[in-house]
């Protein structure tokens, strides 16, 4: 143990009540002993710390901070330095506000583009995600405080997520799902790791001993503190055991009651306790001495130019048919869409930013003693009220337009809007137009008829739209891939009056676009942070050409996913049957054509790639920028092997790298081979290996756009292969969308686990199961909570607290109340929704006393120094 000398001062009371936190953000602390508190906040996106009373969902205003790109979108600048500078800057506002732990980056894989979270995770593909996670934790940890990783692991579906299990076979676990996080954890040495909400191979994360023992601290190296996700503690002594070190968010002392309890009967040892609290200690010491900003006001402000350089460098340019772009100054410009007056710039749930305020606005709100909170609260009547003015100008067909009496809505932040950049810009605007409305989905022939007036005055139609705020969400996954109606509607009869439309796209993941027809260009940009909307207009003035590259696939059909029928759980089990084909493995094994492939994103200038040679350390090759415009390009290395004796993929991303050129300008590029070029997980000698052969090295500007390819002779050191071909012909073929029970259990080694919900709901099944409950009272409550779901989602904003409740699993009503609940209490709530009526009530009556009495007494006897 590294600090032995404080854990000898604490008496076992006081280090079982330590390993649980005492509130929603905040550790215990007892400062007498050097044991101080541990401040945790999010921050994927951007610093999230709550001024006031603390709630992990955010339904409670937060500080100030800069809104960065999302993770989707930083992902498609494929630009680790980049990355890690947006680290810097996030770390650096997480010590301006004493932060010790951020929690950042989410690293999960893209298994499906459903799920809700998508906006928060880098790719489909582990080894870009694990580089792009690893140089933003180094960023993040160079001003003193902690990274925290998540969500450790196999977490792709928000549906029922404390409540399912993701059941796969050890090779798919190893090779997708971990290496990400090996890759993180060792080049990117996060002092902390989150564990997922789900369980994997029927144990949860948390407590899970293959993971945590086995994979992360074993096999990874990983010797700082793991803590939960916020409410996802099952058994809180069996976390312990297995290498978690904190519960949160703040489930009262019932949880250190369980740890002396699984002590005295033998379950865990002392010296488990022990382990855990000094990871805690070592956590809390080394973030210590942060590198606090002197000057905040400029901390923000480089910040705010950081997010701009950021979105320029993540924006993808997907079509641009006659070179429309880049705009010049002497065309006529019209803008239309509500994404253009409103920019949809970062996702819903708990990674939701309050971003920075204009210091002149700033400064006026501090003269006149409002605080952040009141800001907000300001910030939204005003829009409101804003909002009800052009709802009744629009249908007086008065809305005023930029050319004429000038955008009229008020913005006290930082974020980009349309006004101020339009005010800078050389640009032709002949005027503006919502064109449709974001929340109804339904046609308004009132702005239809403005917007197409409008279009057909202007030279090129600048369209803005995408998914609203309800569309995609933590806690929530997408039913479809399209977008509202209502746009596309506006869009195809804009087209028809004006055939020179530019498509700027608002969306946190992959959209289908069966409409693509109907415009000359797309930008997609993702969710671009709170300067994006600069961001987009130096791009389309061409004062920068775009260089960002997907990170996800773009189908054309949702139906052409590979695992559609196994998407998202429909009982409490799912299988990842795709085994290890997922997104561009799958496609381009089976010769699917997608719409645009992984690793896709057009430029205004030209590359030529050439002089390609390998050797057993390197592969090297020319890029040539033989175009007019200086620009960046991503080149990617894919690496494969035919006939192999066991099924792979047809190629797999092992390396990329982006270049910066001048016209006329060429650069020898060199990619090092590194221990996961080769590699395969071999579950006959649980251990990585290389099998020898004749490798195909292929050098891409996008994983179907290969430019130069080679072969490489590689002596392996495999000397047994697990899989028989005859047992596996779907994998082998990769046709692997039908993959029956038998040849599943074949992959898995075992039985496949019954999904089924069992007659009976247990703790551990998610509320919204209480539709099958036997008790009238639980049938009630759930039509409450799913009634109260919908309506917030047809009016476009998802309540974060309803969806948390809708799935989460019971026990974490007794994980997540601050001590009001105890875990004898959940049983007897349990009791309850099972039919027993009076026994359920008894025993939550009875348990509420007896907790409150227990938690009165471990205080007053136990933790007399805790501040």
């Amino acid at each position: 143990m590294k600090h032995r000398d404080i854990i000898e001062k604490m008496t076992l009371e006081e280090k079982c009540a330590y390993l649980s936190g005492k509130n929603a953000w905040d550790t215990r602390s007892f400062t007498s002993i050097g044991v101080d508190v541990l401040h945790h906040a999010d921050g994927p996106t951007g610093v999230r710390k709550q001024a006031g009373k603390g709630d992990h969902l955010g339904l409670n205003a937060s500080v100030p901070a800069t809104c960065f790109p999302t993770a989707a979108t930083l992902a498609n600048s494929w630009d680790e330095k980049l990355l890690e500078k947006v680290g810097e800057g996030l770390g650096a506002e997480a010590a301006a506000e004493d932060v010790n732990v951020l929690l950042g980056p989410g690293i999960n894989i893209k298994r499906n583009p459903l799920c809700g979270r998508n906006f928060e995770y880098y790719s489909e593909d582990p080894y870009l995600s694990g580089k792009l996670a690893a140089a933003m934790i180094r960023g993040i940890q160079s001003n003193g405080i902690a990274s925290c990783v998540k969500h450790f692991a196999v977490n792709s579906q928000e549906l029922r997520r404390m409540a399912m299990d993701a059941v796969l076979d050890e090779r798919t676990l190893r090779e997708i799902y971990i290496t990400a996080f090996e890759i993180a954890v060792k080049e990117g040495h996060p002092k902390s790791v989150m564990t997922s909400y789900n369980m994997v191979n029927g144990v949860y994360a948390n407590e899970n001993e293959h993971l945590l023992i086995d994979i992360l601290r074993k096999d990874l190296g990983f010797d700082g503190m793991v803590v939960t996700d916020w409410g996802a503690s099952n058994d809180h002594a069996l976390g312990v055991k297995n290498g978690s070190s904190l519960e949160m968010p703040a489930p009262g002392l019932d949880s250190a009651r369980e740890l002396l309890e699984a002590i005295k009967v033998g379950k865990i040892k002392e010296s488990d306790i022990d382990a855990r609290v000094d990871e805690l200690i070592e956590i809390t010491l080394s973030t210590k001495d942060k590198k606090k900003p002197k000057d905040k006001a400029k901390m923000f402000e480089d910040n705010h130019e950081l997010a701009k350089e950021a979105a320029k460098k993540s924006i993808v340019l997907l079509k641009n048919e006659d070179s429309i772009l880049p705009l010049n100054g002497k065309k006529k410009i019209a803008i239309i869409g509500d994404f253009a007056f409103n920019p949809r710039y970062q996702g819903a749930g708990s990674s939701m930013v309050n971003a920075t305020v204009v210091e002149d606005a700033k400064k006026l709100f501090e003269k006149l003693n409002i605080d952040s909170k009141k800001v907000q609260k300001l910030e939204n009547k005003i829009e409101s009220r804003l909002e009800k003015v052009e709802d009744r100008l629009d249908k007086l067909d008065m809305n005023p337009t930029y050319a004429g009496a000038g955008i009229t809505k008020v913005n006290p932040t930082k974020v980009d809007t349309l006004q101020r950049i339009l005010e800078e810009s050389d640009l032709e605007v002949i005027g503006t137009a919502r064109g449709y409305s974001r929340l109804d989905k339904e046609d308004d022939a009132v702005m239809t008829d403005e917007a197409m007036t409008l279009a057909r005055k202007a030279d090129i139609v600048l369209y803005f739209f995408g998914l609203n705020e309800a569309s995609e969400s933590e806690g929530l996954d997408r039913t479809h891939l399209k977008i509202p109606k209502n746009q596309i509607d506006l869009m195809e009869q804009l087209s028809n009056e004006n055939k020179n439309i530019v498509g700027i796209i608002s969306a946190g993941s992959c959209i289908e676009m069966p409409w693509e027809k109907h415009l000359k260009a797309i930008l997609h940009c993702y969710l671009f942070g709170q300067a994006g909307m600069g961001a987009v207009f130096e791009l389309l003035t061409g004062k920068c050409s775009p260089s960002g590259k997907l990170a996800e696939t773009i189908v054309k059909r949702y139906e052409d996913e590979p695992n559609v029928r196994y998407y998202p759980s429909k009982e409490r089990t799912s299988e990842y049957r795709e085994s290890i084909f997922v997104g561009y493995r799958y496609f381009t094994t089976r010769n699917v054509e997608v719409l645009y492939p992984f690793g896709y994103g057009l430029s205004y200038t030209e590359f030529k790639y050439s002089d390609i040679e390998a050797d057993n350390e390197k592969v090297s090759f020319c890029i040539e920028n033989i175009g007019k415009t200086a620009g960046e390009e991503v080149a990617q290395l894919y690496i494969g092997l035919k006939n192999s004796n066991i099924f792979r993929a047809k190629y797999e991303l092992k390396g990329f790298k982006k270049v910066t050129l001048s016209p006329g300008e060429k650069k020898k590029v060199t990619i090092s081979f590194d221990d996961k070029s080769f590699r395969f997980y071999n579950v006959m000698t649980n251990a990585f290996e290389v099998e020898s052969g004749e490798y195909d090295i292929y050098i891409g500007s996008s994983c179907e756009d290969i430019r130069l390819q080679t072969t490489l002779k590689v002596n392996g050191n495999a000397e047994v292969f697990p899989y028989n071909k005859k047992e596996l012909p779907s994998y082998y073929s990769g046709d692997i969308k039908r993959v029956d029970d038998s040849e599943y259990k074949v992959l898995l080694g075992r039985d496949i686990p019954d999904g089924h919900w069992s007659g009976e709901l247990g703790i551990n099944d998610a509320l919204c199961q209480m539709y099958y409950a036997k008790s009238f009272i639980a049938r009630f409550t759930y039509r409450i909570l799913d009634k109260r779901l919908k309506k917030s989602l047809e009016a476009g904003v998802p309540d974060l607290n309803t969806l948390f409740q809708f799935n989460m699993p019971f026990r974490a009503i007794g994980k997540m109340s601050n001590g009001q609940v105890s875990m004898e209490m959940v049983d007897s709530i349990v009791l309850l929704v099972n039919g027993h009526f009076f026994k359920g009530i008894f025993g939550i009556i009875s348990g509420y006393f007896k907790n409150k009495k227990a938690n009165k007494k471990y205080k007053k006897e136990f933790l007399q120094r805790e501040d």
